[in-house]
């Protein structure tokens, strides 16, 4: 089953639509229900992961960012002296 919504966008990206569904022998309307389906995971991942840290934060989990640039200022240098060449 499907519904029906409208949209405005540029004559540019209704070009490119356009061209992309030609080109593809598919409809506008999968190509955008594609990209909305995308879009949709890739911002719920987004909304996910920010409510995760702030869950984090409200326990108490953090990390202050100079104690973390210390860190990883650290990174790659070794404590073994290197000859000279």
């Amino acid at each position: 089953m499907s519904t029906t919504i409208s949209v405005r966008v540029n004559p540019e990206i209704e070009a490119q639509l356009a061209e992309l569904a030609q080109a593809t022998d598919r409809p506008k309307s999968w190509h955008l229900e594609q990209a909305l389906k995308s879009y949709l995971a890739s911002q719920a991942w987004q909304v996910e992961n920010i409510n995760k840290g702030i869950a984090d934060l409200d326990a108490g989990r953090l990390h202050y960012h100079a104690a973390a640039v210390e860190k990883l200022n650290k990174w790659g240098k070794s404590p073994v002296k290197r000859r000279r060449r």
